[in-house]
């Protein structure tokens, strides 16, 4: 097996070809990350050099003022596509209590640049030991894909943003009344109805992930035919790839590792949700196993590879929670025992799923609960 720790050839030329992010002002103690690489930021902290050119994600938790309380819970990321050579000069904004969302004024990078030598002390390395790993769990990135699914804000924070609700009691008193008449209640009936603040998120701030169809099958169609589509979520896929992704299907692969990448490091339980049902999804869809068998390749291996980086705490949750993994995934192995897919395919996936018997000792020849036939007391 190849080390991944860099040699000399590779150092030399990542500190001569890579990217260079330079944050100024970052307040001392913060922490600050790029993939899977995390810091504790010291007085001298300046940014990250030796960047590899590609697909990466920035992360970073504040330290508060002091007097204030820290809020180093809250993390902030954002994705970014880094092209060779370049250098990015973002400045911590003291107002915001945050990274300035833009690159700074092109004066002040051309000041950076021209103090490049004297900077390079205050970078740390990019630690490139990690990186085949963070290429593995990436594969399917795009920056297009980025530009769609990214928040408007370009920011994804591992808190929901809410609006504050309205403190004007004449605000909340039109309000119900509105609800009244929408409802043929009296004020009093609705806001008893309403009784927990309707919050919403603020405007720009919320990963624009794909929305997941919730009918099953096509319009017109028979009992019959609903019923049969109910059993199989490939029409939900296929609606999917043909509406969003019909330029590039793996496009799809790329989303569910967005939403993996957000879940994993930037701690979005949004992130985790549509990981989920993207995952269910596609071991759902036993037709697709045939009229997209190359998706499905690449499918389990990224699969394996999501697999063996979820820490071991938080896959205890994944897995018990309903038992969702395994048995989303014995659907999954089922449908190719069943001959779907070409030969290739099945051989993977099946090698696939002895693989995480193995190593999991994970079971997926009994029956789940929910597949279990019901018994009825006479």
């Amino acid at each position: 097996m190849m080390s991944n720790e860099i040699n000399s050839d590779t150092a030399k030329m990542l500190f001569k070809e890579g990217a260079i992010f330079v944050l100024l002002d970052m307040p001392e103690g913060s922490e600050f990350g790029i993939d899977y690489n995390s810091w504790t930021t010291g007085p001298n902290f300046r940014g990250v050099k030796m960047i590899p050119p590609g697909i990466h994600y920035i992360y970073y938790s504040a330290k508060g003022e002091p007097g204030q309380s820290n809020n180093c819970g809250i993390r902030t990321g954002f994705f970014r596509n880094f092209k060779q050579r370049e250098i990015v000069v973002r400045k911590w904004d003291r107002s915001l209590e945050d990274m300035s969302p833009e690159d700074v004024s092109q004066a002040d990078k051309e000041r950076v640049e021209g103090n490049l030598q004297e900077l390079d002390q205050y970078l740390g390395a990019y630690p490139y030991e990690n990186y085949k790993k963070w290429i593995s769990l990436t594969s399917h990135i795009s920056e297009e894909l980025l530009g769609k699914l990214q928040p408007e804000c370009g920011a994804i924070t591992s808190v929901t943003q809410f609006l504050s609700p309205p403190s004007n009691s004449e605000m909340r008193r039109q309000s119900a009344e509105t609800l009244a008449q929408q409802e043929n209640t009296s004020p009093s009936d609705t806001r008893k109805k309403k009784k927990l603040p309707q919050l919403q998120k603020v405007p720009g701030t919320a990963i624009r992930f794909t929305k997941i169809p919730k009918q099953r099958y096509p319009e017109g169609a028979t009992p019959q035919q609903i019923t049969v589509y109910s059993m199989d979520s490939t029409f939900m896929l296929d609606s999917i790839i043909q509406s969003d992704y019909s330029k590039n299907k793996r496009g799809i692969l790329g989303e569910i590792q967005f939403a993996f990448i957000c879940f994993l490091i930037g701690q979005v339980f949004d992130a985790f949700d549509q990981w989920k049902k993207l995952v269910h999804l596609m071991c759902g869809s036993e037709k697709a196993l045939n009229s997209h068998s190359d998706l499905f390749m690449d499918f389990i291996a990224m699969l394996h590879f999501q697999v063996h980086e979820i820490p071991e705490d938080f896959f205890v949750d994944i897995v018990s929670a309903n038992n969702f993994l395994t048995t989303t995934l014995q659907e999954f192995f089922s449908n190719l025992e069943a001959g779907n897919g070409d030969i290739k395919l099945r051989e993977r996936g099946l090698k696939f799923r002895d693989h995480l018997t193995r190593k999991f000792k994970w079971d997926f020849t009994t029956e789940p609960d929910d597949y279990a036939p019901v018994i009825v007391d006479s």
